[in-house]
């Protein structure tokens, strides 16, 4: 594990644009947490939900970063470097 995310310039989106995890809602599922990808704002349920959308979300875009969106909650998560980010 690293102690430094080396993709912090691959930030985009700070903000999110909806607060469900949409894959959920088509399901007619629900999610624990939800986390959002800061590359391109993708919402999606964290990996204590059954569906593990947002880690689904890197396999298939190879997108490295995601922060929770949870209220209180100021972390996100570099799936390639394994290390937490502070906001």
């Amino acid at each position: 594990m690293t102690t430094k995310c080396t993709h912090l310039d691959q930030i985009e989106l700070l903000q999110p644009g909806s607060h469900v995890c949409q894959e959920c809602v088509e399901m007619g599922d629900h999610w624990v947490h939800l986390r959002m990808c800061l590359v391109c704002g993708h919402v999606a349920c964290c990996d204590s939900s059954k569906n593990k959308h947002a880690t689904k979300h890197f396999h298939t875009t190879g997108h490295p970063l995601m922060r929770s969106i949870e209220r209180g909650e100021q972390w996100g998560w570099c799936y390639v470097d394994e290390t937490m980010l502070a906001f």
